[in-house]
């Protein structure tokens, strides 16, 4: 006998492989009907009733709850759009994991080290503004003191773009004329940071990532994982991270500072995870769609009932 799903949930990406098998079977588990979505081809369609947007496979339906494995990046307009759809399902009724405010304050670079420094959570200093005459005067007091800057692009991920300038300031058009400048931490030889994944409030799980390209370690640039113990201070301050930048789930990227004291370099807000799937024996794919269906879905609807009085859930 076939069995019934009757809670539906839209993977949203613009590609299926791994990591959307590992969703859909453990959506499978829990008897959800997953399928994947890709933003592009969604839209706000207002003679599309009784919503107003229209997300393929659903009809003139929408899913009852929608998680984010990946956005194509695009023109400003078409990334813009694609946020678009996030937010209108979110006024919609619809919990996004995660939804679109979090996941713009998790792309931008400086947003996050913005949020991450006004709620006490460490990170190296960091500055960010179109100024080149600015940027110089950075780098030049940062070398008077003896120490370095690394320069990000504010947008990107997997190590891409990085440099470390001396005391001359690059070109700011590779960068999109945004200078985007943080103080290097020097991990030693070979380098290595930390990955930590936080799932509903909680650090499920940790990872070291050893030396890769130069300085940069990532697991895309060819670093290596190896499983690390999720100590009390690297839970605390990812759990923090996450929650400055209002995210459902994240992947928190640190690395010790003087002392081995964690600080947070990056925040993401669209975190992969095979790398480290690969040195934890927990399942991370059940545990987002645990944390989906069983906090954030069951939260949506026990909210949705206080507002229509209705008392049966």
């Amino acid at each position: 006998m076939e069995r019934v799903m009757s809670v539906r949930v839209a993977i949203m990406t613009d590609e299926t492989g791994w990591h959307t098998a590992r969703l859909k079977k453990a959506f499978r588990t829990r008897d959800v009907d997953a399928r994947c979505v890709d933003l592009a081809d969604c839209r706000i369609d207002t003679t599309w009733k009784p919503h107003g947007l229209a997300i393929p496979g659903f009809g003139h339906t929408l899913p009852d709850a929608a998680i984010v494995r990946g956005i194509a990046g695009g023109t400003f307009e078409q990334v813009t759009l694609r946020l678009g759809i996030l937010h209108a399902l979110r006024e919609c009724g619809v919990p996004v994991y995660n939804d679109a405010r979090a996941i713009e304050r998790s792309v931008d670079k400086s947003m996050t080290s913005f949020l991450l420094n006004r709620y006490g959570v460490p990170t190296p200093a960091t500055w960010a503004g179109e100024s080149p005459a600015h940027a110089q005067r950075v780098l030049m007091r940062e070398a008077a003191a003896g120490r370095r800057v690394v320069m990000k692009p504010l947008f990107g991920s997997q190590g891409k773009g990085l440099k470390k300038p001396g005391v001359k300031l690059p070109s700011l058009k590779p960068f999109s004329q945004v200078a985007y400048l943080q103080r290097y931490v020097d991990a030693g030889t070979p380098g290595f940071d930390w990955r930590v994944l936080v799932i509903g409030g909680q650090a499920v799980a940790a990872m070291k990532r050893v030396g890769g390209e130069d300085w940069i370690h990532n697991f895309a640039r060819g670093a290596r994982c190896e499983a690390a113990e999720l100590s009390p201070a690297l839970a605390d301050i990812a759990v923090r991270a996450t929650a400055a930048l209002g995210l459902d789930y994240a992947g928190v990227d640190l690395i010790p500072s003087e002392g081995g004291r964690p600080v947070v370099l990056e925040v993401n807000g669209v975190a992969a995870w095979r790398g480290l799937q690969s040195v934890t024996p927990v399942d991370i794919a059940a545990l987002l769609v645990d944390d989906l269906l069983d906090r954030k879905l069951a939260a949506s609807k026990s909210a949705l009932a206080l507002a229509s009085g209705d008392e049966r859930f």
